[in-house]
C-alpha cells in the first residue's frame, strides 16, 4: 500500500462507538487500562515468540510500556514494544468487532445497565473505549516480523478510519496518540495518569513509565512463590493496598489448581475499620485476570461476616472475551468464594490452636462482624469453634472462652449448653434464672450481644451438645448434679402446698390475661418471683429484641413463677390462709409482677412499681416502729 485508504466500521462497531461516544459514563479513566491491558499483551506475545526461538524486529529492545503526556497540547501517548500489527490485523483488529461480543456487550450497556467499568475488558472492546476521550487517535505499528513495514491507522471514532504505510521508520511496536476532547484534558495530567496506572495496572509484569518515570513499582506477590517473601514485602504490599499504617495481624498466600485455579493473597488487619455501623457494607477483594483489575472490592469473592479481610485474587479461568454465560461466571466466583472462606476460617482455627492469645486479639477487633456467619449452613462446625463468650467462671465481662472449652468443664451426664442473654455481666449476675445453675454448679456462657443468641440458635448444636436458653431448663433434668449450698433446706409441709397452690391460682385470677400461667418454681433460691417463657417460645431476650426489631411496645404474655421457700411467699401465704381477700394479697401479687417485669427488661413505666414501693415501705416502717416501740414497753 502506497497511499492512505478509507474504511468504515463494520455496521457493530458503528453502534458500539455511537454508545461509547455518546452515553454517559461515570468512570472514563477505564480507557486507560484497557490500552495497558492491549500493550502488554502484545508484549507477553513478542516474550513468548522470543522464548520459541522465533525470529523478531529489534530483538534487543527492552519490553516496556511508555506513556508521555503533553498537556498544553492535550495529547496521550501510549507506546509499547510488543508485537505490532501488520495492514491486515489493524483492519481486523480495529475495525471490525466479534458479533457475538458486541451484540452482548451492547445489551449490558443498554438493557441491564451495568456498569462498563466492569465488564468492556471481558468483550474484547476494550480498544474502543479510548472514544470516551479522544476526538481523535492515531495509531502507529510495527509488526514484530522484520519483513513488515511500518502502518499508520487514524480515526475520529464517528464511523471511518484510515491505513496508511506510516511515513517514519519506527521501531517493533505500537504507538497510540490520543487527542483528547476538550472537557477530557484532565487525562494529559501525568499525576492523573499515574494514579490511574497504580489503581488498575500496577501489576502488569512488564515495567510502565510515565514521563520516563517507573509507576508500577510494588510486584504482584501473588504470582511469586510464598517462601520467597518477606514480612516486610507483605507488610509493604498491604500498606500499598489498604493504606493502613500498622502492618496486618495475619497474611493468607496461596494458590489454588482445582477445582478453579487464582492466586490470592489476604489479610486480616490488626484493627477494626467498622466504627459506626452494625453490619459491614463497604468491603470486598480486588478481582484481577492476569495482573488487570477488573473490579475493585467484589463482595462476591468473599461473604460478608469475613468482611474484614482484604486482599487480592487473581485468576486466568475468568474469560475477558465473551464465551461464557452470566451463569457460569457466577459459578466460578462462588468456586473461588467457597475456597476463600475455607482457607480463611482455616487461618483461624490455627492461629486459635498456636497463639490463643493472637487469637483473643483478633476476636476483640474483628469477633463482632464474624458472629454474622451464623448463617453459614456450609461451615457451621469449624464456624461455631472459632466463637468466643465470656461465661460464669470468669472473673470479669474480658474472659473469654471456646464451645470446646466449655465443654472441657462440663460436669458427667451434663448433655447441653446454657448460656444466659443480658447487656452486660452486672445484669446478667442478678438474673433470677442463674440461680439454679449457681445451686448445682453448673457453667453457663454470658451473651452480650443481641446478635450473640440468633448466632448459637444458627448452630443449634456442637459436637453432639445441644446449645440451650437457661430459661428454658428443666429445672427436673438437672436433679442429677445435685443441690449446693445456697438452696434453701426448709420445705413447704403438705397442708401448706395446698394452700399455696390456692394462693397461687388467686395470683392468676388477679394478673388475668397479663400472664400464660402462675405456677411455683423450682429454679429459684433466693429470688422472690421471675418470668419464663414458654418451653416452645424463645428466650426473653430473644423476644425483647424481636420486639425492638418490629416495634412492637407490647409486654409478652410469659409464665410467673414463685418461688414457695422465699420469706416474702410464706408471709404472704400466711396473710392469704387467714384472709383470702385481703388487700396485700393483691398489692404483693402485683408487685411481684411488675418487680419481675422490670427484671426482665419488660416494664417501661415504672411509676407504678415505684409508688407501690413506697407505700410498701410505708406499711413496713409503720409496723416496724410499732413492733420496736411493743418491745421497749415490754422491757
Amino acid at each position: 500500500m502506497s497511499t492512505a485508504q478509507s474504511y468504515d466500521f463494520q455496521a457493530e462497531t458503528q453502534k458500539l462507538l455511537n454508545i461509547i461516544i455518546h452515553s454517559i459514563y461515570t468512570n472514563k479513566e477505564i480507557f486507560l487500562r484497557e490500552l495497558v491491558s492491549n500493550a502488554s499483551d502484545a508484549l507477553d506475545k513478542v516474550r513468548f515468540a522470543q522464548n520459541k526461538g522465533t525470529e523478531v524486529a529489534d530483538p534487543d529492545q527492552p519490553l516496556e510500556i511508555r506513556i508521555s503526556t503533553d498537556k498544553d497540547a492535550g495529547r496521550l501517548t501510549i507506546a509499547d514494544t510488543g508485537t505490532g500489527m501488520s495492514e491486515e490485523e489493524l483492519v481486523s483488529n480495529l475495525g471490525t468487532i466479534a458479533k457475538s461480543g458486541t451484540e452482548e456487550f451492547l445489551k449490558k450497556v443498554t438493557e441491564e445497565q451495568e456498569s462498563p467499568e466492569n465488564i468492556i475488558g471481558r468483550f474484547g472492546v476494550g480498544f474502543y473505549s479510548v472514544f470516551m476521550v479522544a476526538s481523535q487517535v492515531r495509531v502507529t505499528t510495527k509488526s514484530a516480523d522484520p519483513e513488515t513495514p511500518a502502518m499508520l491507522w487514524t480515526s475520529d471514532g464517528m464511523g471511518s478510519y484510515t491505513v496508511a504505510p506510516a511515513e517514519e521508520d519506527m521501531s517493533r511496536g505500537t504507538r497510540i496518540e490520543v487527542t483528547l476532547n476538550e472537557e477530557e484534558k484532565e487525562y494529559a495530567d501525568p499525576d492523573r495518569i499515574k494514579h490511574i496506572i497504580k489503581k488498575h495496572s500496577n501489576f502488569i509484569s512488564f515495567p510502565i513509565f510515565v514521563d520516563d518515570e517507573k509507576v508500577n513499582t510494588i510486584p504482584a506477590l501473588w504470582k511469586e512463590s510464598k517462601f520467597n517473601i518477606t514480612q516486610d514485602q507483605y507488610a509493604e504490599f498491604y500498606k500499598f493496598l489498604t493504606y493502613d499504617s500498622q502492618p496486618p495481624l495475619e497474611t493468607i498466600h496461596t494458590s489454588v489448581d482445582a477445582p478453579v485455579q487464582f492466586n490470592s493473597i489476604l489479610f486480616i488487619p490488626q484493627k477494626s475499620t467498622l466504627f459506626f455501623e452494625n453490619v459491614p457494607t463497604d468491603y470486598g477483594l480486588d478481582l484481577y485476570v492476569n495482573r488487570v483489575l477488573i473490579q475493585h472490592k467484589n463482595q462476591d469473592l468473599i461473604p460478608q461476616y469475613l468482611s474484614f479481610v482484604s486482599g487480592v485474587v487473581d485468576t486466568e479461568d475468568l474469560p475477558l472475551n465473551l464465551s461464557r454465560q452470566a451463569i457460569q461466571e457466577s459459578a466460578l466466583i462462588s468456586k473461588i468464594r467457597t475456597t476463600i472462606t475455607k482457607q480463611i476460617l482455616q487461618k483461624l482455627k490455627d492461629l486459635a490452636a498456636k497463639d490463643p492469645d493472637r487469637y483473643t486479639t483478633f476476636w476483640e477487633e474483628h469477633g463482632k462482624v464474624f458472629k454474622l456467619g451464623y448463617s453459614d449452613t456450609g461451615n457451621r462446625e469449624t464456624f461455631a469453634q472459632l466463637l468466643r463468650f465470656n461465661a460464669s467462671w470468669h472473673q470479669d465481662d474480658t474472659g473469654l472462652a471456646s464451645l470446646d472449652e466449655y465443654i472441657d468443664r462440663m460436669k458427667e451426664g451434663q448433655k447441653e449448653i446454657y448460656f444466659i442473654s443480658g447487656p452486660n455481666r452486672e445484669n446478667i449476675a442478678s438474673n433470677p434464672h442463674l440461680e439454679l445453675f449457681r445451686s448445682k454448679g453448673l457453667d453457663v456462657l454470658y451473651l452480650f450481644e443481641p446478635v450473640d443468641e440468633f448466632v448459637l440458635q444458627s448452630v443449634g448444636t456442637y459436637r453432639e451438645y445441644a446449645l440451650k436458653a437457661a430459661e428454658h431448663v428443666d429445672p427436673g433434668d438437672l436433679e442429677q448434679f445435685g443441690s449446693g449450698e445456697d438452696e434453701p433446706k426448709e420445705t413447704l409441709s403438705s397442708e401448706e402446698e395446698k394452700s399455696f397452690d390456692q394462693l397461687l391460682k388467686a395470683m392468676q385470677d388477679i394478673l388475668g390475661d397479663r400472664v400464660t400461667e402462675v405456677r411455683s418454681s423450682k429454679r429459684l433460691s433466693t429470688s422472690p418471683a421471675c418470668l419464663v417463657n414458654p418451653e416452645s417460645g424463645i428466650s426473653s431476650q430473644m423476644q425483647k429484641i424481636m420486639h425492638i426489631m418490629n416495634k412492637d411496645s407490647s409486654i409478652p404474655k410469659q409464665i410467673l413463677e414463685i418461688n414457695p421457700n422465699h420469706p416474702l411467699s410464706r408471709n404472704l401465704l400466711k396473710v392469704y390462709s387467714q384472709d383470702p381477700n385481703d388487700a396485700f394479697v393483691r398489692q404483693s401479687t402485683e408487685h411481684l409482677f411488675e418487680t419481675a417485669l422490670l427484671q426482665a427488661g419488660y416494664l417501661a413505666d415504672p411509676h407504678t412499681l415505684v409508688n407501690r414501693s413506697f407505700e410498701i415501705l410505708s406499711q413496713a416502717s409503720s409496723w416496724y416502729t410499732q413492733a420496736k416501740d411493743a418491745g421497749e414497753e415490754t422491757r
